[in-house]
């Protein structure tokens, strides 16, 4: 029984940034992949974006800002409105100091 409610203690606390967002984990991830990445990879124009380059605290100042390519424009002009919810919500997840850090390779 105790083994079962810190189980569901444990679960809980993992999907408490997710519903804290308000987004989509697995469609912001998505958006990522498809939008994001094409810039963002190694190699390209853009400067390398994984979820670990930022905090929890930097993604979130990031995506209040509302700015893309350094303040010169902002996020809805890359993305849709929902879709930045989205993705916001998948790179706070997996940011670097997040209990699921993720790369987001591939």
């Amino acid at each position: 029984m105790r083994n079962t409610l810190a189980l569901l203690a444990l679960a809980a606390a993992l999907a408490a940034p997710l519903a804290a967002e308000g987004g989509s984990d697995t469609k912001g991830k998505f958006f990522f992949k498809k939008t994001c990445k094409s810039c963002h990879a190694p190699g390209s124009a853009a400067k390398e974006i994984t979820p670990l380059s930022k905090t929890q605290a930097q993604w979130k100042a990031y995506f209040a800002a509302g700015k893309h390519k350094k303040g010169s424009e902002k996020l809805d002009t890359v993305l849709k409105p929902e879709q930045v919810k989205d993705v916001q919500t998948f790179l706070v997840n997996h940011a670097s100091d997040s209990p699921q850090p993720e790369t987001c390779g591939g």
